[in-house]
């Protein structure tokens, strides 16, 4: 509330009334009037924390444009309340002098003898009030300049739109959003423990690089000090002499609640700055409004000097009321024409420094590069060196935060960094994943290898170093992982898998697998993801790869350090090469069990087999093959070859193998082979043999002439007879027909006494037997799905063979003797 005297005529109470003398006299009247301020605050309001994004030239402003806004509802609030001017008749002047003169002086006139004197006479009437506010009104109206009539109401207009403009940034749609996410998570960032302990955490990750970061540290200290060279995009980050290394956390890890706010942080910063660095519209609208107030400015000045001395006290006027007044032209005075002038000057003013300023924010926008945000000071501070730069948007407004507080952008930069991302996760990990409960998950493998396995966690819990009885180590999916120095706490390991997991090694750790690494499994997507650091394990002695090499594989250019494996014993490329590669050959000196699983594609030139005469085991496994490869006639030390599902029709080059004495398995499966060959005889030296999935239908006598045979897969053909020839098999252990057409068994079968394994199921046997009882070794016997309608009771004779060793119908079991199924029944 504001108090203000005023000088009416206009008031109805005021007693205004000539007297006999006809001057007017007038009472003096004090009227208090309520101006409400907070009608403006709606042009100005905005939320308080959007404050960071105003720099010093905005908040300068802000406050010009509080006392520019003062001055103008002031000068509105004169023009309402005091009268706006007050006319009286014009006096006696030389009658060669033009009263109505714009020169006109309010000086009394001077004296001269030749002047001649009229006595002002006017009519009387009782409407003097009445007369002298017409009078008034009509001279404000048509004598008094637009100018000094509407200046107060004008400053008003003015200041409320530099005041709007100012902060339209802020409410237009497209950019309040951004600037509400982004100030709430700058709060957040600021705010979180995560922020500090992360500058800790991080920048004592890697002892080895530490001294290397406080050199760097300390040299853009020096130049950055006062006088010397600077950061163009970061200038102002020199103000912060924030320390990083700060009192290190006890080891446990941040409490549950504090780790999954600063995870949500990430995230939400990460989405965020996709988002915003995809435009620059909040750009684009600062610059507009500055150029706008600009503009504003200019024109301000342009016509407010032109026009400030219109401002005038005295007013000459004529109004045609002669026939009611006598009089005809009247000398009016403006009474708030001086203190309007003064106003004016002192708004001028204002406004000069206020697009003084503005010229300023325009060069600080057109002369820096403001849509890119480096981030090397703090990089360099802090030791975080996978901070990125941003750009658009993004850039903007930290560089307007910059200007704020620059402490701000610095702590904001933590959650920007995949490092900080990844040690707050790996303290989550380590606090959910103690040592006790990863004991819990440890199993032994086929390998009788104690082994952990974790599968897709966001990294490795440092508590499995803690594990030392630990030899096996199996990862799946699990992507960005350094192994830290700790590992050589692990002595037992000797065994890592690798399954669409990226890891990275610390120089310790390279130093420990080198020694300690016996067996490295890794499966991958693409040949990028092949560890480097596996070419160095120089005692690695088993290699297992498995993944989509890209055709150059065979030129030599992946796998072109395995050469330094020297202790490399089995290799398995699961993949899909079309030649083996010269690097492989390489190694062949101390090369004995090779592996080939390809995806169908075809394997030729395999001439390099040759080379390779320490093998022991060779499989070649959906490579294409048509005929059984030469080469493998030359390996003399073989004593296992798999050519499992490939295109092989005929084997009259079986007769080869002859030359491989030690060949003691040979696995022929899932092909396409019509007979077997006679030749097959010449193998004396095979104990398994393999030739299920195949078109077979006739069984060569031949064939048992290998009488070391321990173990003959038969299966899946089209077998309709079994030759009395397969009792000289004394040593068989493992005989299976499954899935073919016999119908008789030869009774010289029985005398394979050895026979723990006897697979006849689905077949179309209606009569087993009795000699069965010959095979009283007998653990396992396949008669399910055949034409059996009893079984004989001699099979109570095979003493090992139990119920669950016996696969058949239940109601065909029923049909034994009581005593017999109760003793297949006992355990």
């Amino acid at each position: 509330m504001r108090c203000f005297t005023t000088f009416s005529l206009n008031d109805a109470v005021a007693n205004v009334v000539p007297d006999r003398q006809g001057i007017v006299h007038s009472q003096l009247n004090t009227q208090c009037i309520m101006i409400p301020m907070t009608e403006f605050r709606q042009f100005t309001e905005q939320q308080p924390a959007f404050r960071v994004l105003k720099p010093w030239w905005d908040v300068f402003t802000d406050y010009l444009s509080v006392v520019m806004l003062m001055i103008g509802v002031f000068g509105c609030t004169l023009q309402v309340m005091q009268d706006k001017i007050i006319c009286l008749p014009s006096t006696v002047l030389p009658l060669s002098v033009n009263t109505c003169s714009e020169t006109t002086s309010l000086l009394p006139p001077p004296s001269n003898n030749s002047t001649v004197l009229r006595e002002m006479k006017g009519l009387k009437t009782n409407l003097d009030l009445q007369q002298y506010s017409f009078i008034n009104q009509m001279c404000y109206e048509k004598a008094l300049h637009w100018y000094a009539k509407y200046f107060p109401y004008l400053v008003l207009i003015h200041t409320i739109i530099f005041m709007v403009c100012s902060n339209f940034w802020f409410k237009f749609p497209g950019s309040s959003s951004k600037i509400e996410h982004f100030i709430s998570m700058l709060s957040k960032c600021f705010d979180s423990p995560w922020t500090t302990r992360a500058l800790s955490e991080v920048s004592g990750e890697n002892p080895e690089e530490k001294e290397d970061i406080k050199s760097a540290t300390y040299r853009s200290n020096m130049a950055l000090s006062p006088g010397e060279g600077s950061l163009e995009k970061t200038q102002s980050l020199r103000s912060i002499p924030e320390k990083i290394v700060v009192d290190k956390p006890s080891a446990s890890a941040l409490d549950k609640k504090e780790g999954e706010q600063a995870k949500a942080l990430f995230e939400k910063v990460k989405k965020f700055r996709l988002h915003v660095e995809e435009g620059d519209i909040l750009y684009l609208m600062y610059v507009r409004q500055t150029v706008f107030k600009v503009f504003k400015f200019l024109l301000i000045i342009a016509y407010n000097s032109s026009l400030v001395n219109k401002v005038r006290s005295s007013v000459c006027c004529k109004v045609e009321i002669q026939d009611m007044t006598g009089y005809k032209e009247f000398e009016c005075n403006h009474t708030m024409a001086h203190l309007f002038s003064k106003l004016s000057y002192c708004y001028l003013c204002l406004v000069a420094v206020y697009g003084l300023t503005s010229l300023y924010t325009s060069y600080w926008l057109f002369y820096r590069s403001l849509k890119e945000y480096s981030f090397e000071y703090v990089r360099q501070e802090t030791g975080i060196n996978d901070i990125p730069d941003v750009k658009n948007d993004f850039a903007f407004m930290l560089h307007m935060i910059d200007q704020y507080d620059p402490l701000y952008s610095k702590r904001f930069a933590v959650f920007l960094s995949e490092v900080s991302e990844n040690k707050l996760k790996q303290l989550n990990l380590n606090h959910e994943w103690t040592a006790e409960k990863l004991r819990q998950r440890l199993q032994t493998n086929s390998n009788n290898r104690l082994e952990l396995q974790l599968f897709m966690l966001p990294g490795l819990p440092d508590p499995v170093f803690e594990l030392t009885e630990l030899q096996s180590l199996k990862l799946e999916i699990i992507n960005n992982v350094t192994i830290p120095a700790s590992i050589s706490q692990l002595e037992d390991l000797q065994e890592l898998s690798l399954y669409q997991s990226c890891l990275k090694l610390h120089k310790t750790a390279t130093s420990f697998l080198k020694e300690n690494l016996k067996v490295l499994r890794v499966k991958f997507d693409d040949n990028k993801e092949l560890p480097q650091w596996m070419y160095g394990l120089r005692n690695l002695e088993e290699l297992y790869l498995t993944g989509s090499l890209c055709p150059d594989v065979s030129k030599n250019i992946v796998l072109e350090s395995l050469r330094e494996m020297k202790c490399l014993k089995t290799l398995s490329l699961k993949s899909n090469l079309t030649k083996i590669p010269q690097s492989i050959v390489d190694v062949s000196s101390h090369l004995q069990r090779l592996y080939f699983h390809n995806d169908g594609s075809r394997l030729v030139m395999l001439n390099n087999l040759k080379k390779m005469t320490n093998l022991i085991e060779l499989e070649l496994v959906r490579c294409d093959l048509e005929r059984i490869p030469h080469a493998i006639f030359s390996l003399t030390n073989l004593q296992e070859l798999d050519l499992k599902e490939n295109n092989l029709r005929s084997i009259e080059e079986i007769i080869s193998f002859q030359h491989l004495r030690k060949l003691t398995c040979l696995k022929l499966w899932y092909n396409g082979i019509m007979y077997i060959p006679e030749h097959i005889k010449k193998l004396g030296s095979l104990e398994r043999l393999y030739f299920s999935h195949n078109k077979i239908e006739i069984l060569p006598s031949h064939l048992f002439l290998c009488n070391k045979l321990r173990y003959l897969d038969l299966s899946n053909n089209d077998i309709r007879f079994i030759p009395p020839e397969i009792g000289v098999l004394q040593s068989l252990l493992y005989f299976s027909v499954t899935c073919n057409k016999i119908e008789n068994l030869p009774d010289e079968l029985f005398f394979c006494k050895k026979l723990k394994t006897l697979k006849l199921g689905k077949n179309s046997l209606s009569i087993l037997s009795p000699k069965i009882s010959y095979l009283a070794l007998l653990t396992y016997l396949d008669l399910k799905c055949n034409h059996f309608e009893i079984l004989p009771q001699e099979l109570g004779c095979c003493r090992a063979l139990k119920r669950s060793g016996l696969i058949v119908e239940e109601t065909l079991f029923e049909t034994l003797p009581s005593d017999v199924r109760d003793q297949m029944k006992a355990e």
